[in-house]
């Protein structure tokens, strides 16, 4: 919110103002008011490995995050300019594999991923579209430079806090949305369902999408049941549908209905236990062999892991130049292969100084935060490496920007990072925001909710308020 010589930000200047005026415990007020309702709402997440199985209300900050049109044009062109590019490599990587023959990637890289597909080889999908959602993981340092962390194809989650944190402040504050410009996001899930239609099979006429779901113990459960509720589709789990001569039909009390696009939040290997993994109780028996007879579409489709892996990653700003013959407009981190001895021998020396990360890994699991551990933690990854380096890389620790944030009764800086939801159908396209999430701990550089980080409103701004 502030410069170093303590200066307000031009772009915080009006919200700063309201601020000053507000009592401690006005805002401690409020904080509560906001905790109170997002657990009476259910608005929780669950914990894979916690032995309770409770879920719990997901911290939220009162304090938003307010972005500058200007960074958000970086923001915004620089995630969709990614998408368009890894949409193109997965077309690539299931067809003709140009940018393997051109010697770009390895083929290694891809057909030796555990994350690709060999199934999905020469299948179409309608528009060429293989990631119809995705959520691309950006944080900005102290000298005010833009970085890629991650890319989420598979089934990102955390849309449904974006909106519902937008939701929360305009109750809390209502007065502060006369006062600031903040770009709407509520037509999130209109333009979704748009797309989603947009990218059924051609026989659709007026084509039915559902929302397809593990089920109630699923973490993100409540997610999957909000976006269906928004999108005015039904939520349905795998016993909901049945294939008969290629098509997937949907149960319902006036008899069967055919589906044509399914967003699936289930990973792949449980989608078809006649395809996949034969033990899967969670989905459809012969739904692969409609998808590749192109009777339904599936969002996002089979086989995107291998796009966001996090070895993958590395070859992402050569993909940008190779596929669409542009500069990245936001860098990767630098980052360290361990497969590759080099890197494997500078990281073992440096692991006090650096992240490392399974390149399978998410959630915040999997992963060595070198400055904020033990020696004890260190010298236990050390082995993790040493017996198998190339499941891991390892990145420098960026001096992450920091938020106000509310802390009892004080406003502290805290670590962020952005996810902004890249849509994809006839175009590729975003709304003005996304999720921030906070890192509550201080020092903390660890902002997942399922390790201990917050969320908070993103307020990208239409213009700078004078």
């Amino acid at each position: 919110m502030h410069m170093v010589d303590g200066t307000v930000r031009s772009h915080y200047r009006t919200y700063a103002e309201w601020l000053e005026g507000k009592p401690a415990d006005f805002m401690q007020q409020k904080q509560r008011e906001a905790n109170a309702l997002y657990t009476r709402l259910g608005i929780t997440f669950a914990v894979y490995g916690d032995e309770s199985g409770t879920e719990r209300s997901i911290p939220f900050d009162i304090i938003p995050r307010i972005i500058r049109p200007a960074a958000w044009k970086i923001i915004s062109e620089g995630a969709c300019q990614r998408v368009r590019a890894l949409n193109a490599f997965l077309k690539d990587v299931y067809h003709d594999q140009e940018i393997i023959k051109a010697g770009i990637i390895p083929a290694a890289q891809v057909t030796g991923n555990p994350a690709y597909r060999p199934e999905m080889k020469g299948i179409r999908v309608p528009g060429d579209v293989y990631v119809h959602i995705a959520g691309i993981d950006i944080v900005k340092t102290d000298d005010g430079q833009f970085y890629v962390l991650e890319d989420n194809l598979r089934t990102p989650s955390g849309v449904s806090y974006m909106l519902e944190n937008r939701k929360m402040m305009m109750r809390l504050f209502p007065d502060l949305f006369g006062r600031i410009p903040v770009a709407p996001i509520d037509h999130y899930t209109d333009v979704l369902l748009e797309n989603l239609r947009a990218m059924a099979p051609e026989h659709a006429g007026q084509p039915t999408v559902v929302m397809m779901t593990p089920g109630s113990y699923n973490s993100a459960y409540f997610e999957h049941a909000f976006l269906a509720q928004q999108m005015g589709i039904e939520l349905v789990e795998g016993q909901d549908l049945f294939v008969a001569n290629d098509v997937v039909y949907m149960r319902t009390t006036a008899g069967p209905q055919r589906v044509d696009v399914i967003y699936r939040r289930i990973d792949d290997d449980y989608l078809d236990p006649l395809a996949f993994r034969p033990d899967s109780a969670l989905g459809v028996p012969g739904i692969f062999s409609a998808y590749r007879a192109g009777n339904v579409t599936l969002a996002n489709a089979i086989g995107t892991g291998v796009a966001d892996d996090k070895s993958t990653y590395l070859y992402v700003p050569q993909m940008i130049e190779f596929y669409l013959n542009e500069k990245p407009i936001i860098s990767n981190v630098p980052t360290y292969r361990l497969g590759n001895p080099d890197d494997l021998a500078y990281t073992l020396a440096h692991l006090p100084e650096l992240v490392v990360k399974e390149v399978q890994g998410s959630g915040g699991y999997g992963m060595l935060v070198g400055p904020t551990s033990t020696k004890e933690q260190i010298t236990e990854f050390r082995k993790r490496i040493e017996q198998n380096p190339g499941n891991y890389i390892a990145q420098p620790t960026l001096a992450l920007s920091t938020c106000p944030t509310f802390s009892d009764s004080d406003i502290l800086p805290r670590h962020v990072d952005l996810r902004p939801y890249v849509l994809s159908g006839r175009g590729v396209t975003l709304v003005p925001g996304g999720l921030t999430r906070v890192a509550l701990r201080e020092g903390s550089l660890v902002v997942n909710s399922s390790q201990g980080g917050g969320t908070k409103d993103t307020w990208v701004l239409e213009d700078l308020p004078c």
